[in-house]
C-alpha cells in the first residue's frame, strides 16, 4: 500500500467525487461491476494522468486545473459527445438553451469547469493530503504512465462508439481535439503558483469551508440549473459564471494573505465543497422528477460527511507536528 496506495486511492476517489456524489451515477448503478470499472477507467486514469504530468512537469495547481479542463473535453467532448449531441440524457433545457452551431455552449462549459475542480482538482489534492509524505513525488514509472495512457484510450474509444449512436459533425470533432491539444500545451507553460506568496497571514479556516460551500452553490444551483430555466440571455449565463469563477478566485487570494495559507486552509476550502454535495444528496433521493433510480444516495451524503470529519480531526491532530511546513500557495 506505501506503493500503490496512492494511485489506487486517485482512481477510484475521482469518480466517486466525479459521478457518485453528484448523483450523475446513484449507488444502484454507480456499483455495479463494468460501470464502475469503466467510470474508474475513465475518471481515475485522467486524474492519475494530469497528476503525475504535474509533477514531471514541475508545475503546480494552475497546470492541474488547466489540464482538468482538458480532461472534461475529452469525457463530454470527445467520448459521451455530450458537447455536440442536443439529445444526450443528462442535458435537459441545456439541450437547446445556449446551443449554437452544432455546440451546446453553456453546458460544455460548465461541465469543463465542474470536471476540472470535482473530478481532478479535489480528488488530487484529497490524494496527496492522505499520503502527504509522498506528495511531492512521482507514483509512476514510465510503464505505469503508458498503462494508464492505453487505459484511458481504450475507455475513450469505448465510449464514442458503444454509448450512444450520435455522432458530432467531423469539423466540429476536429476542432474538440485541437483544442484539447491547446490546453495540454497552455497547461506546460503555466506558472507553478496562481501568484506570489507575500506576507501576511491567512483568515480562519472556516471562512475558507464557508466560501467553498459557497462556490460550488452558487456554481451548481444558479448558474448551472437556475439561470437556463429562467430564460437569461445565454451569453449573459457565460459572462457570470466566467465572472463567479473570477470572484471565486479573488477571494481565495484575499483572505489566504495572497497565498500564505496552509494545509489546514486548503483542506477546510475543500471540505467546504463536499459537505455542499453531502448535503445535497438526500435532496437527489427525495426527487421525484429524476427518470433514474437515486436509492441510497441519502447514505451517499452520509458516508461523505464522516469522511468529511474524519479528514478535519486528522488535520487537528497533525497540527502540532507539522503547523508550519505546508505553505505552499495555489
Amino acid at each position: 500500500m506505501k506503493r500503490y496506495g496512492p494511485v489506487l486511492l486517485l482512481f477510484f476517489l475521482s469518480p466517486v467525487l466525479g459521478e457518485l456524489i453528484s448523483g450523475s451515477a446513484p449507488p444502484v448503478e454507480f456499483f455495479r461491476p463494468f460501470p464502475l470499472l469503466v467510470l474508474a477507467s475513465l475518471y481515475g486514469s485522467g486524474a492519475i494522468l494530469v497528476r503525475e504530468i504535474t509533477v514531471r512537469w514541475g508545475k503546480g495547481w494552475p497546470t492541474i486545473f488547466t489540464l482538468g479542463l482538458a480532461y472534461g473535453l475529452l469525457e463530454e467532448g470527445l467520448m459521451v459527445k455530450s458537447f455536440f449531441d442536443p439529445e444526450w440524457m443528462d442535458l435537459g433545457v441545456l439541450g437547446t438553451y445556449g446551443r449554437w452551431a452544432g455546440v451546446n455552449w453553456v453546458w460544455s462549459l460548465d461541465l469543463m469547469i465542474f470536471h476540472s475542480v470535482i473530478s481532478i482538482a479535489v480528488p488530487i489534492f484529497l490524494a496527496e493530503y492522505i499520503f502527504r509524505a509522498r506528495r511531492r513525488e512521482p507514483w509512476l514509472g514510465q510503464i505505469g504512465m503508458a498503462v494508464f495512457c492505453l487505459l484511458l484510450l481504450a475507455v475513450t474509444l469505448l465510449g464514442y462508439f458503444a454509448l450512444t449512436t450520435y455522432r458530432p459533425p467531423a469539423v466540429l470533432y476536429t476542432l474538440a481535439i485541437l483544442v484539447t491539444l491547446g490546453l495540454i500545451l497552455l497547461a506546460k507553460r503555466m506558472p507553478v503558483t496562481w501568484f506570489t506568496i507575500r506576507t501576511g497571514a491567512a483568515q480562519n479556516p472556516r471562512w475558507f469551508g464557508i466560501l467553498g460551500f459557497a462556490a460550488v452553490a452558487v456554481f451548481y444551483l444558479y448558474l448551472l440549473f437556475s439561470l437556463p430555466s429562467r430564460g437569461i440571455p445565454v451569453l449573459t449565463t457565460i459572462l457570470l459564471t466566467l465572472a463567479w469563477m473570477g470572484i471565486v478566485f479573488w477571494i481565495v487570494r484575499q483572505i489566504s494573505g495572497g497565498g500564505a495559507w496552509l494545509e489546514k486552509h486548503q483542506l477546510a476550502l475543500v471540505n467546504g465543497v463536499l459537505v455542499f454535495f453531502a448535503l445535497l444528496a438526500p435532496i437527489q433521493e427525495a426527487d421525484a422528477a429524476r427518470t433514474d433510480d437515486p436509492t441510497g444516495m441519502t447514505w451517499v451524503g452520509i458516508a461523505l460527511l464522516v469522511f468529511v470529519i474524519r479528514l478535519q480531526r486528522r488535520s487537528i491532530r497533525m497540527k502540532s507536528i507539522n503547523e508550519g511546513e505546508f505553505a505552499e500557495s495555489i
